[in-house]
């Protein structure tokens, strides 16, 4: 079976790229410069900067592992120019209850409800995906049910 495809927008997938490239570049390297340092204090067993520089490693080599796991499987999805319906990589601004917002639909590893950046995979994504402009979704949230009307839609 081959692997799950992981969608990103050009933006999403340029960050991804740069964590790699810092992580697998100078911030391994200052890693492993500073375990070097703490292992020539001498006795491990109760070198406290030993560990924890061991563990920091640990975490980077981690996170490289998964972001190359990451980029294997990454799938570029380009907003379609003159594309009149939700897709990944649109700007959607919606009437809530009166009041606009706007949201960006991206892929689930770019997601940041913070940013208004919503992933396709989300339950607000999922309703507004494939929708055109003067279309009108519920969603339920914890808040309860929530009605959004597409107002309009451009490509971020």
């Amino acid at each position: 079976m081959a692997p799950k495809r992981i969608q990103f927008t050009s933006d999403g997938f340029e960050k991804i790229k740069e964590e790699y490239a810092q992580l697998s570049g100078s911030k391994r390297e200052k890693a492993i410069d500073r375990l070097q340092k703490a292992r020539a204090m001498g006795d491990l067993s109760e070198n406290s900067e030993y560990t924890a520089a061991k563990e920091d490693l640990s975490f980077i080599e981690g996170r490289i592992r998964e972001l190359e796991e990451i980029i294997k499987n990454a799938e570029v999805v380009a907003k379609t120019p003159g594309e009149t319906s939700v897709e990944i990589g649109s700007q959607i601004v919606v009437n809530m209850n009166g009041k606009q917002e706007t949201y960006y639909l991206v892929g689930e590893f770019e997601a940041n409800p913070m940013e208004k950046k919503l992933s396709q995979t989300s339950p607000i994504g999922k309703a507004l995906f494939g929708k055109k402009k003067g279309d009108t979704v519920e969603v339920q949230v914890p808040a309860g049910t929530m009605k959004y009307t597409i107002v309009e839609i451009k490509e971020s």
